[in-house]
């Protein structure tokens, strides 16, 4: 039987996973593939910490380079993470003549045109499932079972970490700061959690959705990004007394002529299926012309979904292998050249409709004075609820009409300069529209 020698660049929770998944189920890996995959090397700067798998003497090195030089390795998988210097071994691996398989959702995000380019030019795959929902197989069907779509919408729960919060938050009546510290207790937040709870994980995976539905160039600085620090547990309260839950969201449209990309907290109606995703999972809301709407829900982390979508990958290039064929599908699903280069909208040219909140004073002409505002800014209040006073201010939310993002910052900005508004405004956008 014909082996395949891979190497792992990256020994870490995912690395360790891989090597697991690939030891434990080598039969059936095998009996599906008509080979045998043999990881021949691991590099990784950490050579001693036990990892809980066996690995053979010699086969873990502490120099990528060794593994990438190494004539025999076919297949490169890349699990550090970040941009360098993951970057420099991606590219010196594809330089080399080695396919590639990667979860690095933040490279690909800022680099993957050079990286895919070079990937073309090579002659070699690179396949990056893992980058996007962890286990949950989105790219594959995007670029195959569904590839005839063209697709109007992608929407996303795109980072279990802000999901586990939102929904405890939700649950629990919790602050964000007490549900924060303890999905860090817990291990469902990192030690330095910025790029998940300020929306940046999320972009970097929306970047690539977009790409892959859309066949637009990744534009990844032009995702308009926003986190969930600012959600209290009172947000939380009002959205379950309108009929939504407040979600991270991430939002792409497309019209054929320029797209919508966007990451924000938002309310979705309770009906809504991706309003129903809980704890750390994630889902993939896709819209295509003759499939219609189709949803992805699944472990969007983790070592064991992680592995599977990487291991999943190699064996796809695996089996182009033995058949002694490659690039029948190119990186973003889209032929060399015919990625076309759609404008991204600015976010003032967002419409929407609105959730928003006032900490005022209790005094008459207040909520004239606001509502005078908004009118000034064409923007229609649809609903408004004003509870009892809670602190030395007192709450007023308000629903609106659908309203253009620029005109609702304008005056949202005169509204916060009032006397009696004693709180920074709060808003939130609502997606009550979804097809």
């Amino acid at each position: 039987m014909k082996e395949i020698n891979v190497g792992l660049i990256g020994f870490g929770t995912v690395g360790s996973g891989v090597v697991k998944l690939l030891q434990e189920n080598k039969d059936l890996i095998s009996d599906k593939l008509g080979a045998k995959l043999i990881l021949k090397k691991i590099a990784d700067i950490d050579t001693t910490t036990d990892r809980g798998v066996y690995i053979e003497e010699g086969v873990l090195i502490s120099d990528a380079n060794e593994l990438l030089a190494d004539p025999e390795i076919s297949i490169i998988i890349e699990l550090i993470g970040g941009y360098e210097p993951a970057k420099s071994f991606v590219l010196k691996a594809i330089a080399n003549g080695k396919h590639i398989v990667t979860a690095n959702k933040a490279l690909l995000a800022l680099h993957g045109d050079e990286i895919f380019t070079a990937a073309l030019n090579g002659g070699v795959e690179i396949l990056f499932e893992a980058a996007v929902g962890g286990g949950i197989p989105v790219l594959a069907a995007i670029k195959g079972n569904m590839a005839a779509n063209r697709f109007t919408t992608v929407l996303g729960i795109l980072n279990g970490t802000c999901n586990y919060i939102l929904t405890k938050m939700a649950d629990e009546r919790a602050d964000f700061d007490d549900v924060l510290k303890a999905a860090q207790e817990l291990g469902y937040a990192e030690a330095d959690p910025t790029f998940d709870i300020e929306g940046t994980d999320t972009a970097h995976k929306l970047a690539l959705l977009l790409a892959l539905a859309f066949g637009s160039k990744i534009n990844f600085s032009r995702i308009y990004t926003e986190g969930i620090t600012s959600i209290a547990a009172i947000d939380m309260d009002f959205a379950r007394q309108l009929g939504y839950k407040i979600k991270l969201l991430a939002i792409g449209k497309c019209d054929g002529e320029k797209i919508e990309a966007r990451v924000h907290p938002t309310m979705l109606p309770l009906n809504y299926p991706l309003a129903d995703v809980k704890g750390a999972f994630n889902a993939i809301r896709l819209t295509g012309d003759f499939v219609g709407p189709v949803m992805f829900y699944g472990s969007g982390a983790g070592m064991k979904p992680t592995a599977s979508a990487v291991v999943g990958d190699v064996m796809d290039i695996a089996r182009n292998i033995v058949a002694g064929v490659g690039n029948r599908v190119a990186p973003l699903g889209f032929i060399k050249d015919s990625a076309k280069s759609l404008p991204i909208m600015g976010i003032g040219e967002i419409r929407s409709r609105y959730y928003m909140r006032f900490g005022v004073t209790d005094q008459p002409g207040v909520l004239a004075r606001i509502a005078g505002a908004l009118g000034e800014h064409n923007i229609s209040i649809k609903s408004m609820i004003q509870p009892t006073k809670t602190g030395n201010a007192v709450p007023i939310v308000i629903i609106t009409h659908e309203a253009a993002e620029k005109d609702v910052i304008a005056a949202l900005e005169k509204i916060d300069a009032f006397d009696m508004v004693l709180e920074k405004s709060n808003r939130i956008r609502i997606e009550d529209n979804l097809e």
